[in-house]
């Protein structure tokens, strides 16, 4: 008789190589509690506002905060929508950290569509669920709904003896 543990490993094992081949992989991120309509509180070293374009670049240091969401980075660009009544999205580069309660991602470049919730990640993405980690090139997250999608050369590290 197969032992059940083998078995779910090697089930997991096989679940893993099909997404590294398939270069794909869905995940749930986050409590899906996210709201878009919060507030957007942004704190940093600096602060460089172009009237002209309708852009806020935040240096150093930069913390994003929208409900549960954080999100920190060292530069990020605020641009705001065309009638400048909100914010469009913010694009965050150099050292991008997203915890969106219980998960967390890092990446080199991320944007974030306020009005849909959903964050692009590229660049080196690692996600972390626990114990379980996941890699790959680009992270589509949609913070209301808590689910995400990995891309490009997904690598999945999985933990039989976890909880």
């Amino acid at each position: 008789m197969i032992d059940l543990r083998f078995a779910v490993v090697s089930f997991a094992l096989m679940v893993g190589a099909f997404s590294a081949s398939a270069q794909e992989t869905q995940v749930a991120f986050g409590s899906a509690k996210a709201d878009p309509s919060q507030p957007v509180e942004v704190t940093s070293e600096s602060l460089n506002v172009n009237q002209e374009d309708g852009t806020a670049e935040f240096i150093g240091n930069v913390l994003i905060v929208q409900g549960e969401m954080r999100l920190t980075a060292e530069r990020v660009l605020v641009i705001y929508n065309a009638d400048r009544s909100g914010i469009e999205r913010m694009e965050a580069t150099n050292d991008v950290v997203l915890v969106s309660p219980p998960d967390a991602a890092e990446g080199d470049w991320a944007e974030y569509t306020i009005d849909s919730g959903e964050i692009v990640m590229r660049g080196n993405v690692l996600l972390t669920q626990g114990p379980s980690v996941i890699s790959g090139d680009q992270m589509n997250a949609n913070l209301t709904t808590g689910t995400a999608k990995m891309t490009g050369r997904v690598k999945t590290i999985l933990n039989p003896d976890s909880n």
